[in-house]
């Protein structure tokens, strides 16, 4: 929850609204925080006018959705036409199922968006987007786009990182609601380039899975974590680590036996690891692909079905594979609190989840209401930004150690 009232990062909001009581609420509560930069427009139409003739654009686009002339959707629907990419805030009097449906459409268009509300906008909703606003304005259209360095970087390029080790884990942290300890983290796999900055992982791992390299990625970024679990376990820590399972890898006969050798590599318990496997993604050779999940159960390893909800396949996933956690999507547990359609899909997926013994794990948790709510429903595990961000492993031993300090403290108060 955002209750501080420090400067915010943003300095320039455009307001389309048609309803001039409408805008002025705005204007008055983006005063409040500082702001001055403040255009407004009447329609979709309008802010495209005044956007165009814009040398950078706004932090902050705050749109209605419901205006004659160009609505909302529409609006959206030319900012993706225009690569016009700043963030986005829907405010709208309509129901909230349609909101919601709006705020996915602009997910899927590719247009950051940081927060989809029922009007009226409260001071303190402001507060939480602009403390998740970014540093800067976002480029124009005309300008160069960003990761542009990276977009240019090759296969090649990708295999000499791997096998010069310059890829590396990532820990984000996973903390058990009831309790609040931290229990396990997903390891996620970072690219440090030397000249380009961070490459994205959404760029690196679609080029590794094209050319056959996330073979080589996965087993590189593996056995970092596995040697890295090992080392926290002989110092007393005893954390799962749960790694993404690309559905090409499913396919080869001989990955078992090799993420096997790893564990005997760096004497891990198999039950100290977790295979992500994405609900929707599982390999075309289905046959060979179910016996690897079996053989992976076999030796211990446990099985997520990750980002569930967001495939067409749920529940006959979970009937024919083994899964021993189930991990919601962040777009079903991200200001669940606030909508009603997204508690009853929440709550319906845990029942499940608990009546067939699974471990439940909530993704995408941002806000201390959302941490009591997911608390509330019985899910075991939490992760995301209001826990801590994903982090080299020198900081997060650091973070565990304050964490760990932190909870001691409170026990002896």
């Amino acid at each position: 929850m955002v209750t501080d009232m420090s400067p915010p990062r943003v300095e320039t909001v455009l307001i389309v609204d048609d309803s001039l009581v409408q805008r002025l609420h705005v204007v008055g509560l983006l005063r409040q925080f500082g702001i001055q930069g403040i255009l407004e427009a009447v329609d979709g139409m309008q802010a495209l006018e005044l956007l165009a003739g814009l040398d950078t654009l706004p932090h902050l686009i705050v749109v209605d959705l419901e205006m004659p002339g160009m609505d909302g959707v529409e609006f959206i629907l030319q900012m993706m036409k225009r690569n016009v990419m700043a963030p986005l805030v829907i405010s709208s009097n309509r129901d909230l199922s349609l909101i919601c449906s709006v705020e996915n459409m602009a997910h899927a268009l590719g247009i950051p968006i940081l927060a989809a509300w029922k009007k009226p906008l409260t001071k303190q909703h402001l507060a939480e987007i602009l403390h998740h606003s970014p540093d800067r304005p976002p480029p124009s259209p005309s300008a160069p786009e960003t990761h542009k360095e990276a977009s240019s970087t090759g296969a090649h390029e990708l295999a000499l990182a791997i096998s010069r080790h310059q890829l590396l884990p990532y820990y984000q942290p996973q903390i058990d609601l009831k309790s609040g300890t931290i229990t396990g983290v997903e390891v996620l796999a970072r690219w440090p380039h030397a000249e380009k900055g961070f490459i994205p992982p959404d760029h690196f791992i679609p080029l590794a899975e094209k050319h056959r390299l996330i073979h080589d990625l996965t087993l590189e970024i593996a056995g970092q974590a596995f040697a890295q679990a090992a080392h926290w376990r002989r110092s007393g820590v005893h954390l799962t680590v749960a790694v993404n399972l690309s559905p090409r890898l499913l396919d080869l006969p001989d990955f078992v036996s090799e993420v096997d050798a790893l564990l005997q590599q760096y004497q891990l318990p198999a039950a100290q690891v977790i295979w992500e496997v994405t609900e929707s993604s599982l390999a075309a050779d289905l046959g060979i692909a179910l016996a690897n999940l079996a053989r992976l159960r076999l030796k211990g390893f446990g099985l997520s079905i990750d980002d569930y909800g967001t495939g067409f396949s749920s529940m006959q996933q979970l009937s024919r594979i083994p899964f021993t956690e189930l991990k919601i999507d962040r777009s079903f547990v991200h200001r669940a609190h606030q909508r009603e359609h997204l508690r009853v899909i929440l709550q319906s997926a845990l029942d499940m989840a608990h009546k067939m013994s699974l471990v439940t794990v909530a993704e995408g948790i941002e806000t201390l209401e959302d941490w009591k709510l997911l608390r509330e429903f019985g899910c075991n595990l939490a992760q995301g930004y209001f826990i801590a961000k994903p982090m080299p492993s020198e900081t997060f031993t650091g973070w565990v150690k304050t964490q760990n300090t932190r909870r001691h403290g409170r026990r002896g108060s």
